[in-house]
């Protein structure tokens, strides 16, 4: 049987994706080629915001017409927060929730059996464990995304995610060891730890993040350890000066922002203020020279003042982040901010917006430009056009650079010449 996959949201929904489609294969399904119709289509949705479930509804029901034979399934964030306004989706013959889909190969061949719709979520429970889970690979990428932490217990206010994922739970040291072995042994070079809560790894099992770093880095055959996106606040001068031991790790760090404002990080929820943000910040950067620091930062959240807004914006610019992405605040029904008083306009969101990316667009423009005359490790990941190969540095830094072929995949050294329009250009001066 054909199978295919639509993903949306973050790189941990990437990374199960493929775990589910790896596991149909080892049961005998195959991957639908492109233009081959499929047997199964699976929807794997993101929940994030209102528009996110939108288009999860846009595809099943595009998915239906284009191929009304198939088996459509419906799984992810989406169903596990909202069970119901899912479960009302027609188009979908099965409905599976986060909790339940280690169950998707034995729930298809149910359906294909007895004709008959399937709806199963279930309430993550307070006792549930990390869901054994495996990657060979990740096709169509260089670098290898592992999950290695699930659940969040900070309830923003303007998240729903923590009713989505549960409570928090860790890959054991060991699986994620194996995973990694595997994934070296298979030829990649580069792994990024993701997470929906990554720096809370381990608290369930009496580790730290730390371990999984030291761990993630002792396997041979592993060039690069990446974090993914890093909620600030557990990021303390001791954490920090273990991580700084491992020369693998990438020094690039994601670290969410939200707002430059204290008095709305106070109301999102959120937990720390901008000052001891801006110590952290501090505190990486005298641990990893040169390092990159990368963020989201939201606009428009209910109760935010033109005041305010220019606070952020002002910390944002002292911060100096090499990239920063920007979006406006989105009503997420089922939380609290969509409760709140004072919401923004959206064209005065809008407006925030371009303010704010374009700030943030001369910062990242002052990094790429700081990284000229620099020579770093590049792993090239794609042929963007014929003897044209594009890759990153470790620190994120996105180069280009001519060579033949076959170059996907590999370290070289390469000296960055010019900063252009979001890359370096750069010559080669050797690889291994």
């Amino acid at each position: 049987m054909k199978v295919r996959f639509f993903t949306l949201g973050c790189k941990v929904n990437q990374y199960e994706s493929e775990a589910m489609l790896e596991a149909l294969e080892d049961r005998g399904f195959s991957i639908a080629g492109e233009g081959e119709p499929a047997d199964v289509l699976v929807v794997n949705s993101c929940t994030v915001t209102a528009q996110s479930d939108q288009k999860a509804r846009q595809a099943l029901r595009r998915l239906k017409r284009r191929e009304p034979g198939a088996v459509t399934v419906l799984t992810g964030c989406w169903p596990q927060a909202f069970p119901r306004e899912a479960e009302k989706l027609g188009e979908a013959d099965i409905v599976l929730g986060n909790s339940r889909r280690g169950e998707l190969g034995d729930r298809i061949l149910q359906y294909l059996s007895t004709k008959q719709r399937i709806v199963e979520v279930s309430p993550h429970g307070r006792e549930e464990g990390f869901e054994p889970m495996s990657v060979r690979g990740l096709a169509g990428h260089t670098r290898a995304f592992l999950k290695i932490e699930d659940g969040c217990e900070r309830y923003c206010a303007y998240c729903i995610i923590p009713y989505a994922r549960g409570r928090v739970r860790s890959k054991p040291l060991a699986d994620l060891v194996k995973e990694v072995e595997g994934l070296a042994q298979r030829g990649y070079r580069e792994v990024v730890l993701t997470g929906i809560n990554l720096p809370a790894y381990g608290q369930d099992l009496g580790l730290s993040l730390c371990d999984a770093v030291e761990a993630a880095c002792g396997v041979e055959g592993i060039s690069r350890v990446r974090l993914g996106s890093l909620e600030p606040e557990r990021l303390t001068p001791e954490v920090i000066g273990r991580m700084r031991a491992q020369e693998k790790l990438c020094p690039q760090f994601h670290l969410s922002l939200q707002s430059g404002c204290d008095e709305t990080l106070r109301r999102m929820h959120r937990h720390y203020t901008s000052g001891e943000y801006m110590k952290i910040v501090e505190d990486l950067r005298a641990a990893f020279p040169g390092c990159a620091i990368t963020t989201d930062v939201m606009v428009g959240f209910p109760g935010e003042t033109g005041e305010e807004f220019s606070q952020s914006l002002d910390f944002c610019r002292r911060v100096g982040f090499s990239k920063a992405h920007v979006f406006c605040y989105s009503r997420r029904p089922g939380t609290v901010a969509d409760r709140a008083p004072c919401q923004v306009e959206a064209a005065e969101k809008e407006r925030r917006s371009r303010i704010l990316s374009a700030a943030m667009e001369e910062s990242r423009l002052r990094f790429m430009r700081s990284q000229e005359g620099l020579t770093e490790e590049v792993l090239i990941e794609r042929e963007v056009c014929p003897g044209l190969w594009e890759g990153l540095t470790g620190n994120y830094t996105p180069v280009r650079i001519e060579g033949g072929e076959g170059l996907s995949g590999r370290i070289l050294t390469v000296r960055l010449l010019k900063a252009l329009d979001g890359c370096c250009m750069g010559e080669v001066l050797g690889g291994f």
